[in-house]
């Protein structure tokens, strides 16, 4: 397939790609809130590394730190009790540095939750689990802490990348409920998830692989709509 064929036979699907994001629904979270004890917000990588500082610090995921922490805070005010943070926390010679430049290397600042999460007063709840991949669940705590919780069926989850951390997350655990024959929702609030930017033009300067955030922000939000996770524009409080 030539590039203008790929173009043209794309066009009419991107078209329908951002009139879909552009008009999905807003809930308030007392609707989906209801029972406290069998919900969870789960948070991916909204650490300093991919915020603040270092070489993947994006201002496209900064800008999510607030609608995730006020979602947090009104998620409290509810009842809710069950926060988990899994977080990369990198081995200093991880494997995943040949795709990525060091990032989050555990024992740095990088690796730890923004401050602006920190701050809330019921971070001490919070239950966090270190990872050394894409993935929440191989290698982590999490899959044990998920047994252990099995009344749990409702999850929110927030965070960054939409195309990566988030999308293995959000997928993992909605394919765990279909594969035990659970009917667990999970929901992604679009204003609390988002992935960086690399244009073409600097790919092409550094010599590295393109990243088209406002793309595959959309694309991959669209996959996971597919495979059944509630993919909503955001949860009022």
């Amino acid at each position: 397939m030539t590039p203008e064929t790929l173009i043209r036979e794309s066009t009419p699907y991107l078209a329908w790609l951002a009139d879909w994001e552009a008009n999905l629904p807003t809930h308030a979270l007392s609707g989906i809130v209801t029972d406290p004890a069998r919900t969870a917000l789960v948070s991916v990588d909204v650490i300093n590394g991919f915020c603040h500082a270092g070489p993947l610090a994006s201002d496209r995921v900064r800008g999510i730190i607030v609608p995730i922490t006020q979602l947090m805070t009104a998620a409290y005010a509810l009842g809710v009790r069950h926060f988990v943070l899994t977080q990369d926390t990198h081995a200093p010679d991880a494997v995943e540095f040949g795709n990525y430049p060091p990032h989050c290397v555990r024992g740095t600042s990088e690796s730890e939750a923004v401050p602006e999460i920190q701050a809330l007063p019921f971070f001490g709840l919070m239950q966090r689990f270190p990872k050394n991949s894409i993935s929440s669940t191989i290698g982590t705590g999490f899959a044990g802490w998920l047994e252990a919780h099995t009344e749990l069926d409702t999850f929110i989850v927030v965070g960054d990348c939409t195309d990566l951390c988030t999308y293995q997350l959000a997928l993992g655990l909605k394919l765990r409920a279909n594969a035990f024959q659970r009917r667990d929702r999970v929901l992604v609030p679009v204003d609390c998830v988002d992935t960086y930017d690399t244009p073409m033009a600097v790919a092409n300067e550094l010599g590295i692989q393109p990243h088209p955030a406002a793309l595959l922000h959309r694309v991959f939000l669209h996959n996971m709509a597919s495979n059944g996770v509630e993919v909503i524009g955001r949860l009022s409080a």
